[in-house]
């Protein structure tokens, strides 16, 4: 990793994560930790974890300085000799890695290329950066940072702690509440795709509601969360949103859900807490997902799915019954193959 990072010795890390080092006898407890690198690319400075057993191969040939493993892994197992035992090593390495690369430390000011509109409401500490627009009455909170190009259009809120990424765009009627972070290229609070078409076209309706992001949501890059038409669109707080997702008009996402890449979402669908919607799979409008559903990889939910339930394909169906259905369809090729032998030995029989 390119990044400066704070070295953190394999003692210092077992304490920080609450696992017990193992094979630190002889000053291994010293060794000093100034990356994180993966078991096959690990070398003497670096902190590497065993989430899987599937790594086994890539663990005992690692050269890795210190390694997070499981209980599960016996002592005897050949591989890198200082090792911290923590109960799950894919969350310790994620406090690892917050303390050895703190984010960068926020530098209060306002860029002179920046604007700021009229009646504006700026909090403490705000950082702004080169052209940074900011529109008429907005508001900024505390330790609000905006990159390069950011705009923000009239009276848009900004919560406490928010980072904006470079040229994010947030129309009028967007507010953010505390900590929400959004990548570079989002835009949040655009018309929504909505029209009356008739037999002289399409006429925009048009689209007066807001778009409401909670706190702790996070936004990729060149994703849109369109505003209300009339109600607000909503992301509920700590969900997740990956880069190009697209949220339609009116849509509201529950707390805690995650929206991985290229998900798109309808107008007016309605996605309950704590549901993941895996790539590209696409919600119809006007639908209901429940609470803790997962929907696969590349699915097209056409009807509502209830709380709980995986499902995946397209047209999107209980999971199980989606694997059944595709070992039926590939099971189809030899089946037709047996048949069209059966009515050729049936022919040349002269039945």
């Amino acid at each position: 990793m390119s990044t400066a990072s704070v070295p953190l010795t394999a003692a210092a890390v077992a304490e920080l994560v609450g696992g017990r080092l193992e094979g630190g006898e002889g000053g291994d407890g010293a060794q000093l930790l100034e990356t994180v690198s993966p078991l096959d690319r690990a070398d003497r400075r670096s902190l590497s974890f065993l989430a899987s057993t599937h790594y086994l191969d890539e663990f005992r040939r690692s050269g890795a300085g210190a390694v997070l493993v499981p209980p599960s892994l016996p002592v005897s197992e050949p591989g890198p000799r200082v090792r911290i035992v923590v109960s799950d090593p894919m969350h310790a390495i994620v406090a690892a890695v917050a303390a050895m690369f703190p984010p960068t430390a926020l530098s209060p000011g306002i860029d002179p290329t920046a604007r700021l509109g009229a009646g504006c409401r700026v909090g403490r500490d705000v950082a702004l950066g080169p052209g940074a627009l900011v529109g008429a009455r907005a508001r900024l909170g505390d330790r609000v940072r905006l990159g390069p190009g950011v705009v923000l259009e009239e009276e848009v809120e900004v919560g406490d702690d928010c980072d904006l990424g470079p040229y994010v765009v947030c129309c009028r009627g967007t507010r953010l509440g505390a900590r929400v972070r959004i990548k570079a290229g989002a835009v949040l609070g655009g018309a929504g795709f909505g029209y009356i078409s008739g037999r002289q076209g399409h006429r925009r309706i048009p689209h007066v509601g807001g778009c409401v992001i909670e706190d702790e949501v996070d936004i990729g890059s060149n994703s849109c969360v369109d505003r209300g038409s009339i109600g607000d669109t909503v992301i509920g707080t700590g969900s997740k949103l990956d880069n190009h997702v697209h949220v339609g008009h009116n849509a509201r996402i529950g707390a805690r859900c995650l929206l991985m890449g290229g998900v798109v979402v309808a107008g007016s669908a309605r996605v309950g807490n704590d549901v993941v919607l895996a790539g590209h799979s696409a919600v119809g409008g006007h639908l209901t997902i429940g609470d803790g559903a997962r929907v696969g990889a590349k699915s097209g939910v056409v009807g509502s799915v209830p709380p709980g339930t995986d499902v995946s394909g397209f047209p999107a169906r209980p999971h199980r019954e989606f694997l059944r259905a595709q070992a039926a369809l590939y099971r189809l090729a030899r089946i037709t193959h047996e048949l069209e032998q059966l009515v050729t030995k049936a022919r040349e029989s002269g039945g």
